[in-house]
């Protein structure tokens, strides 16, 4: 049975409802000190801002040792009737310590399985994707190895992969590799972040191979490109691939919540869904926000 997996467990696809499709309610990183997402009362209400307009499911890509507070998950789930998928896999490594990256080293493919299949520590919360990233217009030897290992872990079990693009480049290298030289299939993997790097050739190529292209944000980061996102959507849906796109918020930061003055969640159905349907039509819209991610996120888990 094709399922994707919830932190309160398997549900049908078609039960998402309207999606999130890559953010985080818990994050944390050397890389941005001082704006830690670990305070569970603004992630509740988050949620409940983000359910007020609509929202039923969120796809949490924060990977292994970045604050995922998998415990605290399940009761956040039930508490706001918001579902959530929960993520393994590993970030670049500059969001680590030696210690963290010796200590996984050679075993990173078997702490992925394990995460997807028994849980994420002690928490018991199986994680329903696996999270890597790419570097800036290259893959250097920990993206490769990491990636090397997601798809190994997909082989064993089927669930797929997304992948962080940098600032939205390298993803016909990620193509390359995962599918390519890794043998995953490429309706198994979601490259993040393409709004950030809006070359229309590269998207009509990753989307001609059959992958998942995620568009996500705002941010004070990437808002130099973020305009621009509307027109590479139309131009994907009008070239027939409306049915391979992802919407996300990809709240990384405190001061992005909008309990604490940011977007948010919440802007995700307050702003970008009317801003693109102008684009492209509400049905794609609505489409985009349900059908595609129960599709991309919807495993025959083995």
């Amino acid at each position: 049975m094709i399922a994707v997996r919830t932190v309160l467990g398997d549900l049908p696809p078609e039960r998402l409802g309207v999606c999130d499709a890559h953010d985080h309610l818990f994050f944390s990183s050397p890389r941005l000190p001082g704006q830690e997402l670990h305070d569970v009362s603004a992630a509740r209400a988050e949620l409940v801002a983000f359910r007020a307009l609509g929202g039923g499911a969120v796809v949490q890509w924060t990977p292994y040792g970045l604050g995922r507070r998998a415990a605290d998950l399940p009761p956040l789930s039930r508490e706001t009737g918001v579902h959530m998928v929960a993520a393994t896999g590993l970030h670049q490594d500059v969001h680590y310590d030696e210690a963290t990256l010796a200590e996984l080293r050679g075993r990173l493919a078997e702490v992925f399985v394990a995460e997807l299949t028994e849980g994420i520590g002690a928490s018991g919360v199986r994680a329903g994707l696996i999270k890597v990233a790419g570097g800036f217009h290259a893959l250097d030897a920990h993206a490769r190895r990491t990636m090397t290992a997601a798809a190994e872990a997909h082989h064993a079990t089927g669930a797929p992969i997304a992948v962080h693009l940098e600032l939205g480049t390298g993803a016909l290298d990620v193509l390359d590799l995962l599918c390519g030289e890794l043998g995953v299939p490429a309706h198994r993997v979601i490259l993040g972040h393409l709004n950030r790097f809006p070359d229309g050739a590269v998207h009509r190529r990753a989307a001609e191979a059959g992958c998942w292209l995620a568009f996500d944000g705002p941010s004070r980061a990437h808002h130099a490109t973020d305009w621009r996102m509307p027109d590479a959507v139309r131009d994907l849906a009008e070239a027939g691939f409306g049915d391979r796109l992802l919407l996300g918020g990809d709240t990384t930061t405190a001061a992005a919540r909008s309990v604490d003055g940011g977007p948010g969640m919440p802007y995700l159905l307050r702003r970008v869904g009317p801003r693109l349907a102008l684009a492209v039509g509400e049905g794609l819209v609505e489409r985009i926000l349900t059908e595609n991610p129960g599709r991309a996120f919807g495993v025959e888990w083995r």
